[in-house]
Formats: structure tokens, sequence, C-alpha cells
């Protein structure tokens, strides 16, 4: 059985494709390269240039036959950036995600595995949180996934569409064998706009907000290796295919890292100091988000390894200047 992968150029769906290769499956990605990279794809992939609401290509792919399994990452991801533009973001986030649902009911695909966000939550009441607590999301990105959550739980009831949602925490790192990493232009990521500062790719980073309710006044969060998350995607292919029920799961570690946290552990790894400048904090930014996770590794056997933030961090760094060393040759 195949198993496509929607965004598969992207940070965290390259390093899904890469996994699921290394178990020996058979992959097709489709992503519009709005912000993937096709060059971290091996050869061995059948890759598709297009979009996810274009359902005449949808039906071309899966009409082929053979998949048993979509894992859908393509989306729209920056909270400010939802914030300025709402209907952009239920466009791509909601709009084309309901395409893509249709399109698995149509041609009978049975499982589908979707990437959620821990902004689902908004500013939980109780940190860690746990999936029963109420969704309340204070951006449009968190709201625009919320609703496509929603779907899949409509879908089913109705159709029979089985269906994981992995809900992330702050997903960093790089691929252990240095395969891939975020490579978005212009991504937000506090990680990568440290390790790219530090890398003289930036004068400076900004610090949004020092008054928050935290012990040291900067946002606190989650921070989970992208290589123990996409293991959390194949335990839940796992999962799904051994017959498991339908469900919600938080993928995090369960302890968080302030901004400053983060920032010093880019310093001992680069043994360099991080030039940083205050700014005001940012719409829809919640003042700590950690995850309670247990569900993930009891229900799918999910074992993640690589909790630790300054092995996260030296993977993200590295990755960080290999990036910067080829961009700097085309």
């Amino acid at each position: 059985m195949a198993v496509l992968v929607t965004g598969g150029a992207g940070y965290i769906g390259s390093h899904m494709v890469l996994a699921l290769l290394d178990r020996g499956e058979d992959v097709t990605v489709l992503d519009n390269l709005s912000t993937g990279v096709w060059w971290v794809l091996p050869g061995a992939v059948n890759f598709v240039k297009g979009d996810i609401g274009d359902e005449a290509l949808l039906d071309e792919i899966l009409g082929a036959g053979g998949f048993d399994a979509i894992i859908h990452f393509a989306g729209s991801i920056v909270v400010p950036d939802s914030v300025a533009d709402p209907l952009g973001y239920y466009l791509n986030n909601t709009v084309k995600s309901r395409s893509l649902m249709a399109a698995a009911v149509r041609h009978k695909v049975p499982r589908f595995i979707f990437s959620s966000t821990a902004a689902v939550y908004g500013n939980p009441e109780i940190v860690p949180v746990g999936e029963n607590a109420t969704p309340n999301p204070m951006s449009p990105y968190g709201a625009s996934k919320l609703m496509t959550e929603w779907m899949l739980r409509d879908s089913a009831a109705a159709y029979g569409l089985n269906y994981a949602v992995l809900r992330y925490f702050n997903v960093a790192g790089a691929d252990p064998q240095g395969r891939s990493g975020q490579s978005t232009p212009r991504a937000t990521h506090l990680i990568k706009a440290a390790s790219q500062t530090v890398l003289g790719q930036r004068k400076f980073m900004e610090i949004f907000g020092r008054d928050y309710p935290t012990p040291d006044g900067t946002c606190v969060r989650d921070y989970i290796h992208v290589t123990d998350l996409v293991d959390a995607h194949a335990a839940a292919l796992d999962y799904l295919r051994a017959g498991g029920e339908s469900g919600i799961f938080n993928c995090g570690y369960g302890r968080g890292f302030s901004v400053l946290e983060v920032i010093a552990a880019v310093e001992r790894a680069s043994g360099k100091k991080v030039n940083v400048k205050d700014a005001p904090r940012r719409a829809g930014d919640p003042a700590s988000i950690v995850a309670v996770g247990e569900r993930a590794r009891q229900v799918l056997g999910w074992k993640p390894t690589r909790d630790d933030l300054d092995g996260i961090v030296a993977s993200a760094l590295a990755w960080e200047a290999k990036l910067s060393a080829r961009n700097s040759t085309g």
C-alpha cells in the first residue's frame, strides 16, 4: 500500500517522507513548494507539484489506487500572519483540507493523519494541558486547525474515515543524519532565528515580550525534536492500520523552556552570544503551553528518544550551518 504525504517538501513533511522511506513504504508527495524545498526529497519519492485544493489533481493522484493512508502536513503555520490574514488561513488550512478529505472519501482511502497544533488550546487555564481540555484558540491559525479536526470527526462518523489528529507543540531540531531540517525562507521559529543570528545571517533576533506571567517574563513552550514527532506519526499509522480507533494525541515532552532558556542553549551550542532586541508581544501568543503527552505513549506506543533541549539545538544549528553553506554555493 502507498501513503500520500501532503506538504512533504516542507520542514516536518520532509522528515516524515524520510522516515517512511526508511521503513520501506511507497510514498507520494504532493506539495506546491510555496514554503517547501524540492531538493530535500530523495529520488525514490514520487513527487507531484500541486495544491491540495486542486480537486481534479487529487482525483488523478488518488484515482490511481493503492493508497491506504494520507498524512496531511500542507498548510500555513505563522500565528501573527493568521491574525493579519485570517481569510487566507481559513482558505489554506480549512477549505483546502475539506477538499482533501472529500477526495479521500471519494477514493476510499481509509486512513487520515492530520498535522494539528497546540494552538487549538489557546491560553489554557491548566498547564500542562491534556487532550480533554476545552479548545479555545487565540488565533485564526489555531481556529483553522480546530475546524479541520471537527471535519475529520464528522467525516469519521458519516463515512468511516479513520483518523489520528496529532497536536504538535513546538517542533525543532533536524534529521540526525543531516538529510533535512528547517529550510523555509524567513521562518519565524525561535531556534532557527537564534541559530541564524549566531551564524551572522541575521543582525539580531527579537524577543516578543518580557512581561508574561512566567518565571522570567518570556513565553514558555514545550519543544519536541522533529524526529520524535515523525516517529509519533509512524506510530499513529501503525495503530490505525492495526484497527485502532480514531483519536486526538498531543505530541510534546511535558516540560517547557522559556525564550531566554532557549537562547542560552543556542549560546552554549555555538559558543557565541545571541544579539537580541526587545519587541512588543505578538498577537495570538499564549504565555505558556506545555503538553500532557501520555495518551500518545499509552495508546500509540510512541517512545520519544530525543527529549534534550541542548541536543535539539545542536542538531538545528548544524543544519543551519549546512544550509548556509549550500545556499552560498548555489
